[in-house]
């Protein structure tokens, strides 16, 4: 199998979709995919993946044929993203163009390559393909939870926590808020509690990671 190795399974399932019109291909991959350890999944055309749209909420990517009947490759690339799939795309092609590839790699495409494709070369790539998915996955769970945390704040909460990362010293607070530097303190205490940080740094940097930095302060004067 030139060599290739199996992954390692140990890390959760891995999904890889398989789109060509060429069932000979189709069958070839998905064997040498699973002997890898990934679960497969194979499309004969773009249609057939739509009306089967995968779920991104497991570690996969999606192996494309550039030239398929009907809707193109490159044209369910655009109509994916539209849907706001996150799965990474690697193409496949026997007649490699360079204006084809520059179009999908623009458009965000993971990886070209070309027909026939050794094993250990397709694998490299569906393993940084599915890496880079997992890595982006993390990162919107992870973002998710900052918000929810947000979202439990109390308004006047929310008016500290906007404060605070701003870099005003709770008088200045106490003072925009018309309230004692005490009250802010209690404030200021909870939010970290409900955020989950134990340093005003990391308040920051959640701050940052959600964008509430870059938004006007939307403190208003209440009791």
């Amino acid at each position: 199998m030139d060599g290739s190795k199996a992954v390692d399974v140990g890390a959760g399932p891995r999904f890889v979709h398989i789109v060509d019109d060429d069932a000979s291909f189709r069958t070839a991959m998905e064997r040498r995919l699973k002997h890898a350890g990934y679960e497969v999944a194979t499309y004969a055309s773009a249609e057939h993946l739509l009306d089967r749209l995968p779920s991104d909420s497991v570690p996969g990517c999606i192996l494309l044929d550039v030239r398929i009947p009907g809707l193109t490759g490159p044209e369910l690339q655009e109509r994916l993203s539209a849907l706001g799939s996150t799965l990474p795309i690697i193409f496949l092609t026997g007649y490699p163009d360079v204006r084809t590839t520059v179009r999908t790699i623009k458009a965000g495409a993971e990886d070209f390559l070309t027909k026939p494709v050794p094993s250990d070369k397709l694998l490299q790539a569906v393993e940084r393909a599915i890496a880079r998915h997992r890595t982006s996955r993390d990162l919107q769970n992870k973002l998710e939870v900052v918000r929810a945390c947000i979202a439990a704040l109390t308004p006047r909460e929310r008016e500290v926590f906007e404060l605070v990362v701003r870099g005003a010293p709770n008088k200045h607070v106490a003072r925009a808020l018309g309230c004692t530097e005490r009250t802010i303190k209690a404030h200021r205490h909870r939010v970290m509690e409900k955020m989950q940080v134990r340093s005003l740094a990391e308040l920051v940097s959640i701050a940052e990671r959600v964008g509430v930095l870059g938004k006007a302060s939307g403190t208003q004067q209440t009791a």
